[in-house]
């Protein structure tokens, strides 16, 4: 290309890398991950021509979905054999918002598309997003978290509109019937994770029972590297006496970190400046109702910047 096209071509690309980010994030809940995905659209892109370039978001977001599908198939390989629950890897709220270049939701055309796109990037619906096949993942996040139409996501993934729609319906039922049912009340979410983080730094225990619900879960990731548990804990007093004990064992130069993760408030723990975990809340009838802890330091490593955290 000449130097004015080249110029040109970044330019579009920029205009739409954070929906392209957005839509690899989503499909494979790891950072590193969907950031190769964008480099490898825009090698793809920035030798495109004719159509492709009259046509620039259909074809960005086409390779990039393209792209990540074929990585989910090859990442599902490997967590099979992951030591322990996987979870996804927590993403600053500022990078994990829907984009501008995003669809309208007028677009979608169906009434329950908003709450379900507002949560697509939760740690909770991701989670769920990792049981569907990549065929079906794509097809949800392209059509509820970002609002494309059917006839747009069949072109993207080089199949009939009404296979499409066959996919979608399926993904949609298995989201609804595994998402957690709470109602998310932000005020009540950031209180409880005030107090939560409070009593567990005093060793509170029976400050914690009266926060956790009865059947409170807490899922744990740490690769084999981390402190976590391996299997959920699903008793409340179990998990009040894990979470006292982790807290009596704190690592060196402990600090903590309110911080605004997937949509929500989360609590970053740092050893001497670093990030060593975050914890995740979900919350309901005023009650902790599960918490995920990230402690693989793989996945923890693109949160050095936030909140002035060292390694920046």
């Amino acid at each position: 290309m000449l130097a004015g096209v080249e110029e040109d071509a970044l330019e579009i690309f920029e205009e739409h890398r954070g929906l392209l980010f957005g839509v690899a994030y989503r499909m494979l809940g790891a950072v590193a991950d969907a950031e190769d995905i964008v480099q490898e659209t825009w090698l793809r892109w920035s030798g495109a021509r004719g159509e492709e370039v009259r046509h620039p978001r259909a074809y960005l977001v086409r390779i990039t979905t393209r792209l990540a599908v074929e990585r989910l198939h090859r990442l599902r390989e490997a967590r099979e054999t992951y030591p322990g629950n996987w979870l996804p890897e927590p993403l600053p709220t500022a990078y994990a918002t829907v984009p501008a270049g995003a669809p309208g939701a007028a677009e979608a055309g169906d009434a329950a598309a908003p709450a379900l796109r507002a949560e697509s990037v939760s740690l909770a619906v991701l989670v769920v997003l990792e049981s569907l096949s990549p065929l079906e993942r794509a097809v949800f996040v392209l059509r509820e978290a970002f609002g494309f139409p059917y006839r747009e996501i069949a072109e993207v993934l080089g199949r009939g509109e009404a296979a499409v729609r066959q996919l979608a319906g399926r993904a949609r039922q298995h989201v609804a019937e595994r998402r957690p049912r709470f109602t998310v009340d932000p005020v009540q979410r950031r209180d409880l994770t005030e107090r939560f983080l409070a009593a567990a730094t005093q060793g509170d225990l029976d400050g914690l029972l009266a926060l956790l619900a009865t059947g409170v879960q807490v899922v744990g990731d740490g690769g084999g590297r981390g402190k976590a548990p391996l299997r959920v804990i699903a008793d409340a007093r179990k998990a009040g006496r894990f979470f006292t004990g982790i807290a009596g064992r704190a690592p060196v130069e402990f600090g903590i970190r309110p911080v605004e993760l997937n949509g929500g408030p989360a609590l970053l723990i740092t050893s001497g400046g670093v990030p060593h975990s975050v914890f995740q809340l979900e919350v309901a009838d005023g009650l902790v109702q599960r918490v995920y802890l990230q402690a693989n330091p793989d996945k923890l490593r693109h949160l050095a910047g936030v909140a002035g955290v060292a390694g920046a």
